[in-house]
C-alpha cells in the first residue's frame, strides 16, 4: 500500500482516485495512518467489496463452513 498525505489526497482527490484503483493508498494526518481509500477498477470491485464487508453474509459463509465441518451440506465438488 502506499501512503499519502491527507492534505495531498485533499488537493488532488482525482488522483489518488485513480491510483487506488490498483492498490489501497493509506492516508496520514500528522504523519501516522487515519484511513485507508480504496479504489474500484469496475461495478464487480464494488459487489466484491460490498459482499465481502457485509457481516450478513459473512456469517452466512461462516456458518456454512462450520456445517460442512461437522458433516453437514454438500461440497460443490461433490454435485453432479
Amino acid at each position: 500500500m502506499k501512503k499519502a498525505a491527507l492534505s495531498d489526497v485533499k488537493d488532488d482527490l482525482s488522483k489518488y482516485l485513480r491510483l487506488a484503483e490498483k492498490e489501497g493508498i493509506v492516508i496520514t494526518r500528522h504523519g501516522k495512518p487515519a484511513g485507508v481509500l480504496i479504489g474500484f477498477a469496475d461495478e464487480d470491485d464494488w459487489f466484491d467489496y460490498c459482499l465481502e464487508n457485509d457481516p450478513r453474509f459473512v456469517e452466512r459463509i461462516a456458518a456454512a463452513r462450520q456445517k460442512l465441518r461437522s458433516g453437514q451440506g454438500v461440497r460443490l465438488e461433490d454435485t453432479e
